[in-house]
């Protein structure tokens, strides 16, 4: 049987939204207990140049960020078990969470910073070259590509704000989607359409991306034909999705359709007690800083819910 550990809040993630809410609920001394999860860090682990992360003008690599997110949390007490969650029961408070590694956790309060990760085309090249050249954000690293040819892989209004947003950037943004109709709304279709910069590959997927050390171009197959060609670019931006990490939630607190964790006044889950942050309930953002905040938040929230909670009853 394993030991039972209780504390008062627990934190389930180590991204920017799960350390941020550790380094706020720490210096309100609620004496946080993080899990990690493994790998830990989050998405900026596969992250090379962070440039639009306040306070580092200069950029800064996102492990190394990760990890001063982590150390600053550290400093003021909050305590980091490298494990996965396995299981939990939110019926009620005592809120419990098992690990991988055997424990049994018992919280008071739990904030949920799982987040969410990247959906890829699993094309070889594309693990090779990610962080240079392959990317899964173009608010993120459009900055890189100034005056370069880029490839957007999707068909969803999501692929056409990335390909209008890296217009922004690139000389010329070809737009990679299998099915012959784009699926995005047709006023994003129309943008996307008429803008001179986009250039649209139907009824075609990736076969490859290309390059040693840098992308230089990748390999289409045309659906239709068979065909192969070579299409160069100096990026790749891949906008087929992303997949909330919620699997182990799945029926504890309530989801949207998407998966995502469904909150209310910003970090509330359905069960009282239990806060949300970063991408595990943002599937509109995506980024550091916006994650960063709805941790703040999450911690302030969670401090408010337990100091209520602890509250003697008033006088009769």
């Amino acid at each position: 049987m394993s030991e039972v550990e209780r504390v008062r809040l627990a934190i389930v993630g180590s991204g920017p939204a799960g350390l941020t809410a550790a380094l706020y609920a720490a210096r309100g001394e609620l004496q946080p207990l993080v899990i990690t999860g493994v790998p830990a860090g989050g998405q900026l682990m596969i992250t090379t140049d962070v440039e639009n992360y306040p306070g580092f003008p200069k950029g800064i690599q996102g492990p190394e960020l990760m990890a001063l997110f982590r150390e600053q949390a550290e400093r003021f007490g909050a305590r980091m078990i490298d494990e996965n969650v396995t299981e939990v029961n939110f019926r009620h408070p005592p809120f419990v969470l098992r690990t991988g590694g055997g424990r049994e956790i018992h919280a008071e309060a739990v904030i949920l910073a799982t987040g969410a990760s990247a959906r890829w085309l699993g094309v070889p090249g594309e693990e090779k070259l990610r962080g240079h050249g392959v990317s899964a954000c173009a608010t993120c690293d459009g900055f890189f590509f100034k005056g370069k040819p880029l490839v957007v892989v999707g068909g969803g209004d999501t692929a056409m704000e990335e390909a209008l947003f890296l217009t922004n950037f690139a000389t010329r943004v070809t737009i990679v989607h299998r099915r012959e109709k784009l699926r995005a709304s047709r006023v994003m279709e129309a943008r996307v359409r008429h803008h001179p910069k986009i250039a649209l590959r139907l009824n075609a997927v990736v076969e490859e991306v290309l390059g040693e050390g840098t992308v230089t171009g990748v390999r289409l197959k045309d659906l239709a034909t068979g065909k192969l060609s070579e299409l160069p670019c100096e990026g790749v931006f891949v906008a087929i999705g992303h997949t909330p990490n919620t699997e182990v939630f799945q029926g504890a607190v309530e989801l949207t359709a998407q998966g995502y964790l469904k909150t209310h006044e910003i970090t509330r889950t359905s069960v009282e007690g239990v806060f949300a942050c970063g991408d595990v309930f943002d599937h509109r953002y995506r980024q550091a800083i916006t994650a960063a905040g709805t941790g703040c938040m999450a911690a302030i929230d969670a401090e408010r819910w337990l100091a209520e909670r602890e509250s003697p009853p008033p006088l009769a």
